[in-house]
């Protein structure tokens, strides 16, 4: 027994929704759309061409959309740098004295952290806030 076209667009359909769910790849779960459609497509009885083409316009334009819509959200902060990821950005340390290599010695979260000035101008004593968290290094400014 042979499948029909409409069982080859959901078998593809699926595959796509698969390999989605495993890349986290979610312009794939456009593409599947455009299959979903040729399924559709060719449930009405249409021929291959028209299967095809309307695949491949459902499938583009909700890529094309999509990749519309993103450029249009505003650019993710780096990681290092985003309070919602790093919970310690905006904290503040006390930051007693600085080194000659330009890093201090602070107590932070019951530890001693190494601390490194990320201001303008040269190192300040006192409470400073932490901007940003590279490896073990606190970067601090006022």
């Amino acid at each position: 027994m042979e499948p029909n076209a409409a069982t080859i667009w959901w078998i593809l359909t699926a595959l796509l929704v698969a390999a989605e769910l495993a890349t986290s790849t979610f312009f794939l779960l456009m593409l599947a759309i455009g299959t979903l459609v040729g399924a559709l497509v060719a449930h009405m009885g249409l021929g291959f061409s028209a299967q095809l083409l309307a695949a491949a316009m459902a499938g583009g334009g909700a890529v094309a959309l999509w990749h519309h819509r993103r450029k249009r959200l505003p650019v993710a902060p780096n990681v290092q740098e985003n309070p919602d990821a790093i919970l310690d950005i905006g904290s503040r340390v006390l930051v007693p004295a600085w080194e000659e290599d330009g890093t201090a010695r602070v107590n932070y979260r019951g530890a001693v952290w190494k601390a490194r000035w990320m201001g303008e101008g040269p190192p300040q004593c006192g409470e400073l806030t932490i901007k940003r968290l590279t490896n073990n290094c606190l970067l601090v400014d006022r």
